[in-house]
């Protein structure tokens, strides 16, 4: 059954009448009115116009849709790496949506983290040093950050890989140094795009299963964009974007990214 997003001001109506007023607190993330349009020669081209999205704390939310259809940007925009055209993105009450730049990279910093379909490490750095690189910008002290890279490795199993170049590594063990980077700094909002997309399926399971786990014991609020149907039904929710529209859908139905 599809559920199409209503005015969140009638929290009795349509999909919002699972809000109640007790999980109000709880909301992460609250996204009103957001458009986005990218010009393109003489012609707008609309990724989404007017979207609405609330994301509870804990949640574990998979994005789906085809290609195209604006998923990696909402992540952007969730993670303040883009601006909307319109709109408001709200973190925890506070409006992202207009920081300063110097404000948006403390928050990205300490309250989001990002691991990409492309791992990005540093390949003549250690995986040490890679995972450490998010405290450095912080500026803590080079053994603080060391003690918290080697418990983050230890966490996705590779600790005996601490002193190995990124270079030197298999594809699978580079996305758990990226997932581990992407959790050194604590954060409680993990965005993931596509973490499985290169690798091949039965290393796309284990990571799948990490990141399931690491949000259990850490308590994290998770959004995974993907292409993978069964990755999608090991979410507790899954919401589908495809014609500027943003529909959730049950595990149980019948789903598809086309």
């Amino acid at each position: 059954m599809w559920l199409v997003y209503s005015n969140f001001a009638k929290p009795t109506i349509g999909l919002l009448g699972r809000y109640t007023v007790a999980r109000e607190a709880r909301c992460l993330i609250r996204i009103e009115n957001l458009t986005k349009i990218y010009r393109s020669g003489d012609s707008d081209l609309v990724i989404f116009r007017d979207m609405e999205l609330r994301v509870e704390a804990g949640d574990q939310v998979a994005v789906i849709g085809p290609s195209g259809a604006g998923k990696s940007t909402l992540l952007h925009l969730i993670a303040g790496l883009d601006s909307p055209t319109s709109g408001e993105i709200f973190y925890k009450d506070r409006n992202i949506t207009n920081l300063p730049e110097p404000a948006l990279s403390a928050f990205r910093n300490r309250e989001i983290g990002y691991v990409w379909q492309q791992h990005h490490l540093l390949p003549e750095f250690t995986a040490e040093e890679n995972v450490m690189m998010p405290l450095f910008i912080r500026g803590e002290a080079h053994a603080k950050a060391s003690r918290a890279a080697l418990a983050c490795l230890e966490e996705v199993g590779l600790a005996a890989r601490a002193h190995h170049r990124a270079g030197e590594l298999s594809g699978g063990e580079q996305q758990r140094i990226a997932i581990a980077r992407a959790l050194v700094a604590e954060p409680s909002l993990l965005l993931a795009d596509e973490p499985t997309g290169n690798l091949d399926v039965r290393t796309g399971e284990w990571i799948f299963r990490l990141l399931a786990d690491l949000r259990a014991r850490r308590n994290l609020t998770t959004i995974l964009v993907t292409h993978n149907l069964e990755f999608a039904r090991g979410c507790n929710r899954i919401l589908k974007l495809d014609g500027g529209m943003l529909h959730e859908v049950g595990a149980e139905g019948d789903i598809n990214v086309s």
